[in-house]
């Protein structure tokens, strides 16, 4: 009776071990530092992905997530990668982020890659990381600043902008970008009258834009983040006269810039990230209902980062981090069901079939073969005191 008793007890311990089993799961933005005000609704719409696989109750048979979360800063490498080690330390299976470029490829060569944990960024955009030896561990939902740069150029063109300064974050990202920029609005005929880097932290920026403004030009192009240097090039332009309006890059687009410029913005335009597809407005409603404002920068792109890694966990029915590298791009690009945000549990559940899914996501995902988005943009000007979507681009 008493060996009855003690199977009966592990059988049922067993099963409750089985129901509420647990994964973790690591996300790592920049809660400080250049881009703070726009991480927590990336942060969020991530998390909405892996509070719906969790709630689903088709995670590899009942399993849950648990998020634990890293601050990358955006700009000190050695923070990002101290944040990282202790993410994997932790014993997440994957990772979702980072964000800023720089910080992004210091974590992937000396943190993910060597410890064979997966990375998919939503919003890292540098040239440079297509290259990157991953070993087949990095990803990210953002199209590279290769096809951004040239799309901000024709918007720049469009615009009827014949003379342009350019200043840049003096970072990956922000070299990276300028020198496509500069190169396609040249190859548009239009005039560069300098291309000048500027750093991020100071209290100051009138020395820049004194420079800048020697040079002239029909429109100043502010590379950079909306809460650091490029938000000091735009108060230090506006309150000199130097320059009244500013095509912006997609981390210099944001609420927060809004709110502190009003109409000093409006002429202004810039280009990020994004689509008007089906999936943007699915998520939308999605994201609404989960209390999120999904018309942020690399919110929908937060999401599918999030939603591909826990399809690539069911598509090898397992959390181990291996598994999970080599199930991302079949479920990223099909064939197979096309999925939609909200639409994991059915995803999940067709997985467990061993059926194949595509996953569409909010951004309609699809990646080359170093698995990185080809992506859409779009086309972004002040209107009523928003950033307002002129067109996909």
């Amino acid at each position: 009776m008493r060996k009855l008793f003690i199977a009966a007890f592990i059988f049922v311990s067993t099963l409750a071990t089985n129901s509420f089993a647990e994964i973790k799961m690591g996300i790592i933005l920049g809660f400080t530092g250049p881009i703070e005000s726009l991480t927590p609704a990336m942060r969020d719409s991530a998390k909405l992905a892996f509070e719906e696989a969790s709630k689903s109750g088709s995670l590899l048979g009942g399993e849950t997530i648990t998020v634990l979360e890293g601050d990358s800063t955006c700009v000190d490498s050695a923070a990002a990668q101290a944040a990282a080690e202790k993410l994997v330390a932790d014993g997440v299976a994957a990772i979702m982020g980072a964000d800023c470029s720089g910080v992004t490829g210091a974590i992937a060569t000396n943190v993910a890659v060597p410890n064979g944990v997966v990375m998919i960024s939503p919003s890292a955009t540098s040239p440079g990381l297509t290259d990157l030896a991953d070993n087949g561990f990095f990803f990210r939902t953002a199209p590279s600043d290769a096809r951004g740069g040239q799309i901000l150029a024709d918007i720049t063109k469009d615009r009827k902008v014949k003379s342009v300064a350019i200043t840049y974050t003096n970072n990956d990202y922000g070299k990276g970008l300028a020198d496509v920029y500069a190169a396609a609005v040249k190859a548009h005929g239009i005039k560069v009258t300098a291309v000048e880097s500027h750093e991020d932290g100071k209290a100051d920026y009138s020395a820049e834009v004194a420079t800048l403004a020697s040079a002239g030009g029909d429109a100043v192009a502010v590379i950079g983040y909306l809460d650091q240097g490029g938000k000091g090039i735009i108060q230090g332009s506006l309150d000199s006269g130097a320059f009244d309006k500013f095509i912006l890059s997609d981390g210099m687009i944001g609420q927060s810039l809004v709110d502190a410029f009003g109409k000093g913005l409006s002429k202004s335009f810039g280009s990020l990230p994004g689509s008007t597809g089906k999936g943007a407005g699915v998520f939308a409603k999605v994201a609404s209902a989960g209390g999120i404002d999904s018309s942020g920068p690399y919110t929908g792109e937060s999401y599918d980062a999030a939603a591909l890694i826990v399809l690539a966990m069911q598509a090898g029915n397992s959390a181990d981090r291996g598994s999970i590298a080599k199930n991302v791009m079949a479920v990223a690009n099909g064939p197979g069901k096309k999925i939609y945000p909200g639409e994991l549990k059915k995803a999940l559940d067709l997985l467990a079939k061993g059926k194949a899914v595509d996953y569409e996501g909010a951004t309609g995902v699809n990646f080359t073969d170093v698995g990185e988005a080809f992506g859409s943009f779009l086309e972004k000007e002040v209107k009523g005191g928003k950033f307002k979507t002129k067109k996909q681009r």
